[in-house]
């Protein structure tokens, strides 16, 4: 009986991490790519300086998860990525907190497009 409550517990907690944030729209790789030149859009991308380094979207500029957020205009849509989407996902959800309105996360981040 533990074992079930335990198991559940777990998969809750897993569920709501992975569940989007309210008021954050989320796009795939494929609609990124129609985006990349849009002047309106602010790009970031969450990953580690390294990561970044290795592989990156010269329209995102690095910002590590962690970071502060406030120098980013918030009249402008911020487009969000990381590695595979928790990340942004989590930075997505900084953003809201500190009420940028217009927040996009990439759906399976870079290991998508």
């Amino acid at each position: 009986m533990e074992t079930w409550i335990i198991i559940a517990v777990i998969a809750a907690f897993l569920f709501w991490r992975l569940m989007p944030t309210k008021g954050v729209r989320s796009i795939s790789a494929a609609q990124l790519k129609t985006m990349l030149n849009d002047k309106d859009k602010v790009f970031i991308d969450v990953r580690t300086p390294a990561e970044y380094k290795g592989r990156n979207i010269p329209q995102f500029k690095n910002m590590p998860l962690g970071s502060k957020f406030d120098k980013l205009p918030k009249e402008k849509e911020i487009v969000v990525i990381c590695q595979s989407g928790m990340r942004s996902n989590q930075a997505c959800k900084q953003l809201k907190k500190q009420g940028f309105e217009r927040v996009v996360n990439v759906r399976g981040g870079m290991s998508a497009y």
